[in-house]
């Protein structure tokens, strides 16, 4: 197939790529994949993800990773398997019948598969989900790898046509990291399958509601479909593209790594209460198999028992890799190479705790890397591209560490209760000001424009698919009145969540009334 023919190339608008005008100004590099990994890296929605947390906040946080950093420790990862696929004639040949790998749409994929995380990371997306669903009727709700859909192909205007990016089909497929719908799409529904793929099932606290994790919303349904059709055929419905699986294995490996790094670095993540967790489970692990489940949750807190908790977790939802063996080992050289290398020193600034820490994140960067392998026939809760069996245990017990000695903290969780008020509040004062005729006329534009597009987008999937248009108890939604409900509610949600984290406390601060100088601020996102 020449190139101008291949229909990975094609871009949102239906044209096969050349090179254009994109946000004022031409696209530099030859190759379209290039091209939208170039449309990204400048769009503003990337440049914001600077001021978006990570874990916990990126205003004054240091040297901590935000979105951004994060974002782009995920592209550096994700080329690398790419390019280190490209350059396997095994791999090579596994994947090409897939549809192939293209290193430059996996690097653009990665940059791309955070776009959409509204600040406060994810305690914002659980805020805006809540809202999204229970306030304004949405069943879409609202998640961030659905938002960061929306982003690249709707609400973003630097693409030539002010739609979206117009990206290559390839890299919008490549976004694509739970290629389905909260509900409606592709029918049968993955979360219906014997093994649902990971993200598709519904959350245990929430039935009824859908998929925990997809990526896109009803309004953004056809894009889906038209960035897929070069795959039909190749993967199965509910499958990722090759490239999104290199995007997401590097994910995986980026997140379980600079976190930890975090952690230690500002004296948060200590040697002696992880130790304690897994040399305990290490040393007594035959006595927590006996354990049943009621006591192992009500002694979660002593050390072993949460650990002891994961095990079993993993048996239950992963059977196709879990292996006890593997998981002793995992824990072991978690034990050895993070508890007692890295952080039996406390982080002091010095040169030598620089590079410890340079040290740790090369080392296991490059063993997860390395450790990266391709099959034509994945477990439905698993890519084309996936972890080995050794160090997708490693990466579970890393993120566990994660869990556990961070996220649990009380004090983070006091941080998180007052940023969901902030947020909370601020869609109320926003949505005050949408529904009050006497000052609707001054809104600002951007948020405007968001309810006019969003009105467009609903009342056109009323005329045309009014099964995707439900409410969030799943009724149908009828009648001008409640479609422009559901556009007002996804607008204010579009423009809280292109928010940095200081520009949603100082946004609140302004419409409540707490500054006493004027407002200046563009929100042009």
């Amino acid at each position: 197939m020449a190139k101008d023919e291949d229909p990975r190339a094609r871009r949102r608008d239906g044209t096969v790529d050349t090179v254009a005008m994109a946000g004022g100004f031409s696209d530099l590099a030859a190759s379209p994949y290039r091209r939208d990994r170039d449309r990204i890296a400048g769009s503003p929605f990337f440049a914001r993800l600077g001021g978006v947390t990570q874990v916990v906040s990126a205003a004054g946080a240091g040297l901590l990773h935000n979105r951004l950093t994060h974002s782009l420790k995920v592209a550096q990862v994700a080329r690398a398997i790419a390019e280190r696929i490209e350059g396997n004639e095994y791999d090579r040949a596994v994947v090409e019948p897939l549809g192939g790998c293209d290193p430059d749409v996996a690097e653009a994929a990665a940059l791309a598969h955070d776009l959409g995380h509204p600040p406060f990371g994810h305690l914002g997306e659980r805020v805006l989900d809540r809202i999204a669903r229970h306030r304004y009727g949405l069943a879409d709700g609202f998640e961030g790898n659905a938002q960061s859909y929306r982003i690249i192909t709707t609400t973003d205007v630097r693409g030539p046509s002010a739609v979206g990016l117009d990206l290559t089909a390839a890299v919008r497929a490549a976004v694509l990291k739970y290629p389905w719908l909260r509900l409606h799409y592709p029918d049968p529904h993955p979360a219906g399958m014997r093994i649902p793929p990971r993200g598709a099932a519904e959350p245990a606290d929430a039935p009824g509601t859908g998929s925990s994790k997809f990526s896109a919303y009803s309004t953004e349904l056809a894009d889906l479909r038209r960035a897929r059709e070069p795959f039909a055929g190749t993967v199965e419905g509910w499958q990722q593209t090759v490239e999104a699986s290199v995007m997401d294995t590097a994910d995986d490996i980026a997140y379980a790594i600079h976190d930890l790094q975090d952690f230690h670095r500002i004296g948060v993540l200590q040697h002696a209460p992880v130790a304690a967790e897994l040399t305990r489970w290490a040393t007594g692990m035959a006595e927590f198999a006996e354990l049943d489940p009621g006591r192992l949750a009500a002694e979660s807190r002593r050390p072993g028992y949460s650990l002891e908790w994961l095990r079993r977790r993993l048996h239950a939802k992963d059977g196709w890799i879990v292996d006890d063996e593997a998981f002793i080992q995992a824990v072991a050289t978690v034990r050895t190479e993070l508890v007692d290398e890295l952080l039996a020193a406390p982080f002091d600034g010095s040169i030598e705790a620089e590079q410890a820490l340079a040290t740790f994140s090369a080392r296991w960067t490059s063993r997860l890397v390395n450790g990266v392998l391709v099959t034509a026939s994945p477990s439905t809760r698993s890519g084309h591209v996936l972890l080995g069996a050794a160090q997708w245990h490693e990466v579970q017990v890393l993120k566990f560490v994660h869990r556990r000695f961070v996220l649990l903290r009380p004090d983070l969780a006091l941080h998180q209760r007052g940023q969901a008020s902030l947020l909370s509040t601020l869609v109320d004062a926003l949505d005050a000001w949408l529904v009050d005729r006497d000052e609707v006329s001054r809104l600002p534009r951007r948020l405007h424009d968001l309810v006019e597009l969003a009105h467009a987008e609903y009342s056109a999937l009323a005329e045309d698919e009014p099964e995707l248009l439900v409410g969030a108890t799943g009724e149908p939604v009828r009648g001008a009145d409640e479609v422009h409900a559901l556009a007002r509610g996804r607008a204010v949600v579009d423009f809280v969540s292109s928010l940095t984290d200081k520009q949603a406390v100082s946004l609140l601060d302004a419409v409540s009334g707490r500054v006493a100088q004027p407002w200046s601020e563009s929100f042009v996102l």
